[in-house]
């Protein structure tokens, strides 16, 4: 009896064993499995020539519609990407290295790329949501018909420009917190006073509008811009310039 006893001990106690070696291999697989994941991620947002996909081709597409890019929109990283990819580095104050990481995806105003990368180096699943996450279809319509209105004679950048502006005041404290408490502003914008506000946007406008809501600011900042050729206050005029795209001065 003693003998039985003690041989269903010891096979319980192998079976725990077991269970246990189970289970801690199975934990281990699955955290390795997380981390091979994670890493993942990260080898997939970061682009470099030889990279395929959709994110490969909004890259061309940006850089192709801000001049900095003249071939195909395949979504294909070749040479020709590589050398635009520089060109905007260059620009934007970047490492000229010709690899889209988080600070080139930053000044894209790729911002869900961004913080997919983010996200992969922290090897934390929280973190901020895209720019344009907090904003309805209407805003973006709003923000379109804004641009169009105040800026369609300028180029692409210079109308991304006088988005961002706009976003800029409602991230500021000196302004509303909402698009349309800035556009709508009293005495804000030309356009609104003059009702071109009213006009019909096209594609470009919002393109650009997309573009400033999901954080691109060319104007690295401001919250006045002026045509000097037309603009009447004298106090804009002492406002300190941070750049000048197409006829505008952009001052902060």
């Amino acid at each position: 009896m003693k003998k039985f006893l003690a041989i269903g001990a010891l096979t319980l106690a192998l079976s725990a064993t077991a269970a246990a070696g189970i289970t801690a291999y199975t934990v281990t697989r699955a955290d390795d499995a997380a981390d091979t994941a994670q890493t993942a991620i990260v080898e997939t947002a970061v682009l470099r020539q030889g990279s395929k996909g959709s994110e490969v081709k909004e890259v061309q597409r940006r850089l192709k519609q801000w001049g900095y890019y003249s071939g195909a929109v395949d979504g294909v990283y070749g040479a020709g990407t590589k050398q635009a990819v520089i060109k905007f580095q260059k620009k934007n104050g970047i490492t000229a290295d010709g690899i889209v990481g988080k600070a080139t995806y930053k000044a894209l105003g790729m911002n869900e790329s961004y913080n997919a990368l983010d996200k992969g180096n922290s090897g934390s699943s929280s973190g901020s949501s895209s720019g344009s996450s907090n904003y309805t279809s209407s805003d973006l319509y709003l923000l379109a018909k804004c641009i169009y209105a105040e800026g369609r004679g300028e180029s692409y950048t210079g109308q991304v420009a006088i988005g961002a502006v706009i976003m800029n005041r409602v991230r500021s404290s000196s302004f509303p917190n909402t698009i349309a408490g800035v556009i709508y502003q009293p005495s804000a914008f030309t356009a609104v006073s003059d009702g071109q506000i009213n006009l019909e946007p096209n594609q470009t406008a919002y393109d650009a509008a997309r573009d400033a809501l999901n954080g691109w600011d060319p104007t690295y900042g401001c919250i006045y811009y002026y045509n000097p050729a037309v603009a009447t206050s004298a106090w804009i005029f002492n406002r300190q310039t941070v750049t000048v795209i197409g006829k505008h001065v952009f001052a902060i």
